[in-house]
């Protein structure tokens, strides 16, 4: 069996160049078959009995072809409601939809480790996100979270403000378009009915996000709320470009091409989450896939874009306070910096995880006010009580602190569509793992889905699917915060939670106390595709200053 399991990729191939064809023809499909059938009918983890759909039990095909097509998390919740709460998703990986499982499964010191699932998701090298060695990630995170710690993050409030001002001067800008041309589409994606200015606010969050992750990890933004358009630059030669950091070189000029970046994010997304749940023997093979090779195409030009972007920076010496210049100045225990590539993976983490989180949960969370009227009246009669005429335009730190109804419809729209949705995988330690009785050996890959413990009707209510910020007043709080997941826990837990939520604060505030937003169909659910993240693909919105 072993033999038969731990084939690496060469070895198959080398396997396949020394058979004929028609020894080929049995060989291949009896070693296929005997790969999956031997691991379930051996059951080394014990976990045979554990419930699931009929195919996972024997393969990971199952959750790859569930990845793939984007509903991950909504699938998974639907098996949880069909078998209970222990559901076995692979082979080898059971998923744990309990509350009181998170602090087990992601807690200090357990001994757990991420799962191969996250080599996938390598690009330039391993970084905080995707290292899997304990002592490595104790490493890089105590030079990257000082980075995110809550006076840090303040630092960097006039520069989220100040691209608020720009997302919020072009909605103006259109506004007043619409106002004065309601006969239709300007060819840009946007018109004018009903007095109102009618757009996917999707893109221009988007631009919004992507803007101030560029100013605050590279020193500039990418330009993309000016241009209205997903645009960045990535080299044509990524190695000329790595190599010439710390040239004489003050221009930081190269050959460089414009791509669609919000577009190859996604892109990215899908390949890696489809590509990671596969076994690693299997991955060689399907990046032959015509849809895999895509992906893998944006996996390598938005690693160009990060590479092109600290070049760019670094390029370019200045006293400027940025996470690029904070990540440069850190140094581990041993006062080491980081190198030339571990700074750009770390950029490049930023990059990802800076934009795609917030333009999601943007998103999602004015789809939810705009349907929901009521919702949105209270909100706003906080925001005039509370912010009355105080700067015309952006909030600032200290005005949305003492937004309360503010925060909780912002958790309010975490929970009900969590960016990050799927249960991220654990493997067991040395010795076992017992999660609510049920015992776990070594090696066994655990997890819990966010999208399905927010939905705990013992913890949230009855009306789990409904986004109704009152409830974070109305139910047990430690109970709430207890199953409350949208940056995980434990060691691994989103270093920049702090940023991530500040910036929710000041973009929502902001946007909500200037327009008013309404859905074209009310009655249109908000559709998303998942790849490592939970995506919406739309939301057309009409918006209508409040104060003409």
């Amino acid at each position: 069996m072993q033999s038969v399991l731990d084939l690496d990729a060469h070895a198959v191939l080398a396997i396949i160049r020394n058979v004929d064809l028609s020894t080929l023809a049995v060989v291949a499909p009896s070693l296929f078959v005997l790969a999956h059938l031997v691991p379930y009918f051996w059951d080394s983890h014990g976990i045979r009995s554990i419930p699931g759909p009929f195919l996972a039990k024997f393969t990971d095909a199952w959750l790859g072809l569930v990845s793939k097509h984007g509903h991950r998390s909504e699938v998974v919740h639907a098996m949880h409601q069909k078998y209970g709460p222990f559901v076995r998703l692979a082979p080898n990986h059971i998923s744990i939809a309990e509350p009181d499982a998170l602090a087990i499964v992601y807690a200090h010191g357990n001994g757990a480790l991420k799962s191969n699932f996250y080599d996938a998701f390598v690009s330039i090298r391993r970084g905080v996100f995707n290292t899997r060695d304990r002592f490595e990630h104790a490493r890089k995170r105590k030079i990257v979270s000082h980075i995110f710690s809550q006076k840090s993050v303040v630092e960097f409030e006039p520069h989220i403000r100040l691209h608020v001002k720009d997302l919020m001067k072009q909605w103006d800008r259109l506004c007043l378009g619409a106002l004065k041309d309601a006969s239709g589409d300007d060819g840009d994606g946007w018109y004018g009915r009903d007095g109102r200015l009618w757009l996917d606010c999707l893109p221009w969050v988007n631009y919004l996000a992507f803007d101030i992750v560029g100013d605050l990890a590279f020193g500039a933004p990418f330009g993309m709320i000016e241009a209205a358009k997903d645009i960045a630059k990535v080299p044509r030669n990524q190695a000329g470009a790595m190599d010439s950091y710390g040239k004489d070189d003050s221009s930081g000029e190269v050959d460089v091409d414009e791509v669609p970046a919000v577009k190859i994010l996604n892109g990215r997304g899908e390949y890696s989450m489809a590509l990671g749940v596969l076994p690693p023997w299997w991955r060689p093979f399907v990046r032959l896939i015509p849809w895999y090779r895509r992906g893998s195409a944006d996996v390598k030009t938005l690693a160009g874009i990060a590479i092109m972007a600290v070049k760019k920076r670094l390029s370019m010496p200045t006293d400027r306070v940025d996470l690029l210049s904070k990540l440069k100045a850190g140094r581990d225990s041993n006062g080491n910096p980081m190198g030339r590539e571990e700074l750009t993976a770390e950029a490049l983490t930023l990059l990802i995880a800076g934009s795609d989180t917030t333009s999601n949960s943007t998103c999602a969370i004015i789809y939810h006010l705009a349907s929901n009227p009521h919702t949105q009246a209270k909100l706003h009669a906080e925001l005039d009580e509370q912010l009355g005429t105080e700067d015309e335009l952006a909030a600032t730190a200290d005005q949305v602190k003492r937004l309360p109804y503010l925060e909780a419809c912002i958790n309010e729209g975490l929970r009900i569509h969590s960016t990050s949705a799927l249960g991220l995988p654990r493997v067991v330690p040395e010795g076992g793992l017992t999660v609510l009785g049920q015992f776990f050996p070594e090696g066994t890959v655990v997890s819990v889905p966010s999208y399905t413990i927010h939905r705990d009707t013992g913890i949230w209510g009855e009306d789990v699917e409904v986004y109704r910020p009152e409830r974070w007043f109305e139910r047990d709080q430690a109970a709430m915060q207890k199953t409350f997941n949208p940056f995980s826990v434990g060691p691994r837990a989103c270093v920049g939670r702090n940023l991530a939520f500040l910036e929710l604060q000041i973009i929502c505030a902001s946007l909500l106390r200037r327009y008013e937003f309404v859905l074209r169909d009310p009655e249109m659910p908000l559709e998303t595709s998942e790849g490592f993240l939970r995506k919406p693909l739309k939301c057309m919105v009409g918006i209508k200053r409040r104060d003409v």
